[in-house]
């Protein structure tokens, strides 16, 4: 019997699929203020942590207590951080979403009111706060889909910083490797293809071609369930309505 397939090994987790813990300094998130306080903090250091692409902000607030938050840009080291109500509107601020007018870009959001940071935290990435409502308050995410979140939870004004780091080539398969290792992703992969057919259902045959369907049911085995999981569409079709749309 041949070994299990990459699905199945992974899906059953070990060492080699998890991301690496050395070299994490600590949670990028708010301190657990109230909403109704207000504080102030400097930017005491800019510093790096391994599997993260953007550059995290030490801040130290006016009660002692040390804070890293994904630096927006333009955050140097000296830099005034304010939190809470009755804070002005300006880039590194962080309020609660009722406090920012409509159009703001934003960035390191509260999923729900006190967790410290959700959403939009990785280097360039920026939300717009796209309006008010008895609900709560609708955000506009990069990929463009709208979620309402409760009006208490805090974001910080301005942009991620680390913006372009994809445009950075490799250059050298090994400085890859470590990129993917500290981000708990298995490199390098073989395609199924390209296996021998007691390793992988695409695999075998005299020439690369899976030779079968390449479309499974969503409630195929383990060890069968690669491909096109579950499609809506597939094909000619799929492309004619893409170009449609289009």
């Amino acid at each position: 019997m041949g070994k299990r397939t990459l699905v199945r090994r992974r899906g059953r987790g070990g060492k080699q699929f998890r991301a690496i813990t050395v070299g994490k300094i600590a949670p990028a998130k708010y301190p657990n203020f109230k909403v109704e306080d207000r504080h102030t903090g400097k930017v005491i250091d800019i510093v790096h942590e391994r599997g993260r692409d953007a550059p995290l902000a030490k801040i130290l607030f006016d009660d002692g207590r040390y804070s890293y938050v994904p630096a927006p840009e333009g955050t140097t080291v000296g830099s005034v951080i304010e939190a809470g109500q009755s804070t002005k509107v300006n880039r590194g601020n962080i309020l609660a979403l009722e406090s920012i007018p409509d159009g703001t870009t934003v960035c390191n959001i509260e999923k729900n009111a006190g967790d410290g940071g959700k959403l939009i935290k990785s280097a360039g990435s920026a939300a717009i706060v796209f309006a008010h409502s008895a609900d709560g308050v609708t955000i506009k995410f990069p990929s463009g889909k709208f979620l309402t979140l409760n009006a208490r939870c805090r974001a910080m004004i301005g942009t991620v910083a680390g913006a372009g780091r994809k445009e950075k080539p490799f250059l050298k398969a090994g400085v890859r490797a470590m990129y993917m290792q500290a981000h708990g992703r298995l490199y390098p992969t073989v395609r199924g293809i390209a296996q021998a057919a007691v390793y992988h259902p695409h695999g075998g045959g005299r020439h690369q071609h899976i030779g079968r369907q390449s479309s499974v049911s969503r409630n195929t085995p383990p060890g069968r369930k690669v491909g096109n999981i579950a499609p809506r569409k597939t094909g000619r079709g799929r492309v004619k309505e893409i170009q449609r749309k289009a």
